[in-house]
């Protein structure tokens, strides 16, 4: 099942998840690439993406062709077939994170979508889930895992 957070709706224990999912570590399971066994477990147990992130997997499903009426009920069928995604509503606490954060990632070059999955992790103390290699140089606050 994809749900959405209400806007001002804060995640709580019912809305609690095992992780956090950038655009591309949800691509990955959508598309059933390398590293999608690694993301069922916490999608099965419940996972949090961005709505900044969710925006970008969409984005990159229609550069691809598929368009956005056809790749929500895509997306919403390859989660519900295994567990939960839970989409966060991008607000001023994750803005603020996401502000601290871009010192600490510029030499990177992480991308505001990278960051607001990162903010959306630590605000929520989950780890973030990624296909970004480079992302393991990071030396943050948050637990990281590159599925492949």
């Amino acid at each position: 099942m994809v749900r959405t957070v209400a806007q001002g709706e804060e995640v709580t224990e019912q809305t609690r998840a095992a992780g956090v999912l950038d655009a591309s570590a949800l691509l990955a399971l959508v598309y059933e690439e390398a590293g999608a066994d690694r993301l069922e477990a916490t999608v099965r147990r419940g996972a949090l993406i961005s709505s900044v992130n969710w925006a970008e997997a969409l984005s990159r499903m229609a550069e691809l062709g598929e368009p956005v009426n056809e790749s929500v009920p895509h997306v919403r069928v390859a989660i519900a077939a295994i567990g939960t995604l839970t989409i966060v509503p991008f607000d001023e606490v994750q803005s603020l994170e996401v502000a601290r954060l871009r010192p600490l990632t510029k030499p990177l070059g992480l991308s505001l979508a990278d960051r607001a999955c990162l903010a959306l992790g630590r605000l929520n103390h989950l780890p973030v889930l990624t296909t970004d290699r480079a992302w393991r140089s990071l030396r943050l606050s948050v637990k990281i895992e590159v599925i492949r």
